[in-house]
């Protein structure tokens, strides 16, 4: 399984950037999916899920901001990220779970950065 994220980049306070992440390699419209962020010094966060069933959850930091959306066909996950702030500056990851009673695999992208300026 393999994830690849991108639509990072700089932008200024108020603005906006959607992040991709495309799949491959599974049967991507059974994952849970997935974006975290990590910022310089600090853990990696939960930003925003999205279920199989399209059932999402945000953080409260990213709420009525971000949304997150998912295309089963073309195997890819959203995070529109609205009203930007200068502490959403992190590394964007994107996530893929799959969980069964027996198990749970979590696959990683590699990141991508996003920086906002104030």
């Amino acid at each position: 399984v393999q994830l690849v994220e991108s639509g990072g980049g700089l932008v200024q306070a108020g603005g906006s950037l959607r992040l991709s992440c495309v799949a491959s390699g599974t049967i991507f419209s059974t994952y849970a999916l997935g974006w975290y962020r990590q910022a310089p010094g600090k853990q990696r966060e939960l930003v925003a899920t999205i279920t199989s069933g399209g059932s999402t959850n945000y953080a409260d930091s990213v709420k009525g901001r971000f949304t997150i959306s998912r295309h089963n066909a073309k195997n890819t996950v959203y995070l529109q990220m609205n009203t930007l702030k200068p502490e959403d500056t992190a590394v964007y990851y994107c996530n893929g779970r799959l969980a069964t009673p027996s198990y749970v695999n979590d696959y990683w992208g590699q990141g991508t950065q996003v920086t906002v300026s104030s």
